[in-house]
């Protein structure tokens, strides 16, 4: 599913209980949207991952707002009177990542919401996929929104790649952090939900998945000869990954009993 090309036309809000500060900001479609910044302090990584894990998640038909490619113009900081904000705009003038603002939305709450089974076992199964650190009880990152739970914020996936060199050969290892995940007490399907789950990602889908991470986010100090040898390691990586998936979910079922 290709990613729409948007450009923001107003900073709305701050939303400051994220780490990275994203925003809220009108879009050139009159459309509202959470910004994240390319310039904040995860730096282009983040929206790397963001863009690789959410993919995945919206092929294995989990539920997600939309994910865009936004264009931010610098000049909108002069609008801003927070220092702070301006530097932020300032720092991710170009293309950033965003995704659909949900109105009215309210944080996961592991004590009023009890997710079904097969749900909770398919996030499980895709969190140990992509590595995600940051879907606990502590920082859940995940809404309900007219009754229904969508995931947000992948940003602290595949953090295999901080500082990485394109090594593959750890693809296969074990999740030993999914014991954290907060959906794990719920996740009793884990073992009948795996054929279907890895039936979702052909390599051809992984590789359409990472073809949409644009070359600015895939520049920097890594050991990677251009972007496309970058994307390439991505979907070794991960094809590898899910061939070798009896580890992360052995390990999740291991993590629950």
């Amino acid at each position: 599913m290709q990613l729409r090309h948007i450009a923001a036309n107003r900073y709305v809000t701050p939303l400051r209980e994220g780490g990275s500060m994203p925003a809220v900001v009108e879009a050139d479609d009159q459309g509202l949207y959470v910004l994240k910044f390319r310039g904040a302090g995860q730096g282009p990584k983040a929206l790397v991952a963001e863009a690789i894990s959410g993919g995945l998640a919206r092929a294995l038909d989990l539920p997600m707002p939309e994910i865009v490619l936004m264009d931010l113009d610098a000049e909108l900081a002069r609008t801003e009177g927070d220092p702070e904000i301006q530097d932020l705009i300032k720092a991710s003038a170009g293309l950033n990542l965003a995704m659909d603002y949900l109105p009215g939305a309210i944080n996961f709450d592991p004590v009023a919401e009890q997710p079904d089974a097969d749900l909770a076992s398919r996030i499980v199964w895709f969190d140990a996929l992509t590595s995600n650190v940051d879907r606990t009880a502590r920082n859940p990152n995940m809404l309900i929104w007219h009754g229904r739970l969508y995931l947000i914020d992948h940003g602290a996936s595949l953090y295999f790649h901080h500082g990485w060199d394109g090594d593959i050969s750890q693809a296969g290892k074990p999740f030993p952090l999914i014991r954290d995940h907060v959906l794990l007490r719920w996740a009793s399907r884990l073992a009948e939900v795996d054929a279907d789950m890895a039936r979702r990602l052909p390599d051809a889908v992984i590789r359409d998945v990472v073809a949409q991470v644009p070359d600015a986010w895939l520049q920097g100090p890594d050991a990677f000869a251009d972007p496309a040898t970058q994307r390439a390691a991505y979907v070794d990586y991960l094809v590898r990954r899910l061939a070798q998936r009896e580890g992360f979910v052995q390990e999740a079922i291991r993590a629950r009993a």
